[in-house]
């Protein structure tokens, strides 16, 4: 049955293609059935819900290396530290002033 909706939306696809050039040169008929059969194969596939079996949703927690700082869970443990920027990306403290890199500041 899946198949079958599957199918019968790639050819509504290709039929509105189809419709949609029938005034023109057959060249351009079937290149607008090829777009409609193109765009009518995801709705299909969505419809029936092909490919979906057998998947799990992606979880945060497959990082390689858990505890780096940039995971959403290691950002929100330490918000309030960091004050959510991840690590080595927080801005200075201070404002800077217009003689910060006079050269007896620097060093």
């Amino acid at each position: 049955m899946r198949k079958l909706i599957f199918i019968v939306f790639i050819a509504l696809g290709a039929l509105i293609g189809l419709i949609a050039a029938a005034n023109t040169d057959w060249g351009t008929r079937l290149v607008m059935m090829g777009v409609g059969a193109l765009f009518g194969a995801p709705i299909g596939g969505a419809l029936a819900s092909i490919g979906w079996k057998g998947r799990q949703p992606l979880e945060w927690d497959e990082n390689p290396l858990p505890g780096m700082g940039t995971t959403p869970k290691d950002l929100a443990a330490n918000y309030w530290r960091d004050k959510g920027h991840p690590p080595f990306m927080k801005p200075s403290e201070a404002e800077p002033g217009k003689h910060m890199f006079d050269p007896d500041r620097l060093g």
